[in-house]
């Protein structure tokens, strides 16, 4: 798919292959509707790049470095080595055009500001 020019948007995030295919988000913005993507700071540096102005960027945050420190341990879904290499909260680029706090316990408020 790189070869053929098939992505949006690729990379290399935490020890995965991230990506995101043209055809899909073509496919349903020819169909008026809004899509959204789920990428990590790389990843809006590069759409940001690649969409300019016709993207909204929004970075989600736990309420504290702490909050996501402990939901990260919570989750048990990174690898030590990944759980390392975490650290989108010191990277919040000025490119980003909002910061939602996700506070726990307050999930519904989140999705509301969103």
């Amino acid at each position: 798919m790189v070869e053929k020019d098939e992505l949006l948007e690729h990379a290399l995030v935490y020890g995965d292959y991230k990506r995101i295919p043209k055809k899909q988000v073509q496919e349903f913005m020819s169909k008026g509707y809004d899509i959204v993507l789920r990428v990590d700071i790389q990843g809006a540096q590069t759409l940001r790049k690649i969409l300019g102005n016709s993207a909204v960027f929004i970075f989600i945050v736990a309420e504290s470095e702490l909050a996501m420190v402990e939901r990260l341990i919570d989750r048990r879904t990174e690898s030590h080595e990944e759980f390392l290499v975490r650290e989108e909260i010191r990277h919040i680029v000025k490119d980003l055009d909002y910061v939602v706090v996700n506070a726990k316990g307050k999930l519904h408020d989140s999705v509301k500001r969103v």
